[in-house]
């Protein structure tokens, strides 16, 4: 080890799920980076079972939303307490989590300066070219290249840009009790594809409940169980798509914990969502994933496509990222039903072509 590597380092995670599993190239490559250091990683606390399991942190850090200043004063505070941190990596580009970094004393703070908060970084990191398309310069920089350009930046070699995430038994010994009870038959024979009706940026992403049920209906007519996942305060949302279902479907919406969805979706055999989070789980996993995007473009999320199929409209208002659409939804829905279904036979993820994949 140089005696100038740090031994302890602090890691800022971004705040959405989906940001979060589009950061773990880039943990991958710091952990690599300083295999002696014990790595801490500070999350939002709703988020830490997602990175339940993985190899590259010494510990998950608990992290609450700053309302004001005073909070963000209490949790630098609580962060010095702690220990004393050699390298501080910040990936949100917030004024907030680069000061909370200064006042727990972290000696070498990296990351981009953003904000106005330049002033409170040791290293200040350029941000990564790029790709090119309409909108603004950083809402077409991939997350995975984003938080690699820090880790660059740090001397540490990549390990690869895929995606990565991992269970521990007790979250499928959980997903396994949920899924038995809500499934009376106990395993389903062909197994389970999800749809996820909710996205937690806002409706303006959300594809009509009953063209999720039609693809439910498909779905259940090639022999597979249909659950309907999502956060407990999209529950009524998700009993929409059940009860326009012909088919019987599982409402899972606040049934599965955050851990025990991920071993859930692990082992779909399809999975149909808006661009949520759920998305990027599916793609850790590498399980056949049909995702409906509409104000927003793949320009941000547009690593890592292998293995999904990104359906998109054609419409001069997009993307327009809002969070309630003003007009008509359009975007959405000139996407069908007939669509999803067509890209889930190319991606094999109809029920007679996964009939025999494994559970």
């Amino acid at each position: 080890m140089k005696s100038d590597e740090p031994l302890e380092i602090l890691v800022r995670a971004p705040n959405w799920l989906g940001d979060l599993v589009m950061s773990t190239p880039g943990f991958r490559a710091l952990r690599a980076g300083f295999p002696s250091a014990r790595i801490h990683l500070q999350l939002p606390s709703e988020l830490v079972p997602l990175l339940a399991g993985a190899p590259w942190f010494d510990a998950l850090i608990p992290q609450k939303a700053h309302a004001d200043l005073r909070e963000t004063l209490r949790a630098g505070r609580r962060l010095a307490s702690l220990r004393r941190f050699d390298l501080g990596l910040c990936i949100p580009e917030s004024f907030s989590s680069a000061l909370e970094m200064r006042i727990a004393g972290v000696r070498r703070i990296v990351g981009t300066g953003r904000s106005g908060r330049g002033a409170l970084l040791h290293q200040r990191v350029a941000l990564p070219a790029p790709t090119p398309g309409r909108g603004a310069p950083r809402s077409r920089i991939a997350r995975e290249a984003f938080v690699l350009g820090l880790t660059d930046a740090l001397g540490c070699e990549r390990r690869g840009s895929h995606l990565e995430l991992f269970t521990t038994a007790a979250e499928e010994a959980r997903a396994a009790r949920v899924l038995a009870a809500a499934h009376p038959g106990g395993s389903p024979g062909d197994g389970w594809a999800f749809l996820v009706p909710g996205s937690a940026y806002g409706p303006a992403k959300r594809w009509p409940p009953a063209r999720f049920a039609a693809v439910g209906d498909d779905l259940a007519r090639n022999g597979l169980c249909v659950g309907v996942l999502g956060t407990p305060s999209e529950r009524l949302l998700a009993d929409a798509v059940c009860k326009a279902m012909q088919a019987p479907a599982c409402n899972l919406a606040g049934v599965l914990d955050l851990g025990a969805l991920k071993v859930a979706v692990r082992d779909a055999r399809a999975v149909v969502c808006n661009d949520s989070g759920v998305r990027h789980i599916a793609v850790a996993f590498g399980v056949p994933c049909v995702v409906l995007l509409g104000p927003t473009r793949l320009e941000k999320t547009g690593m890592n496509l292998g293995g999904i199929s990104v359906l998109e409209s054609d419409v001069t208002c997009r993307p327009c990222y809002q969070r309630r659409c003003p007009i008509d939804h359009r975007c959405m829905t000139e996407i069908a039903p007939s669509d999803v279904v067509a890209a889930l036979g190319r991606l094999g993820g109809d029920g007679a072509a996964f009939a025999g994949r494994p559970a």
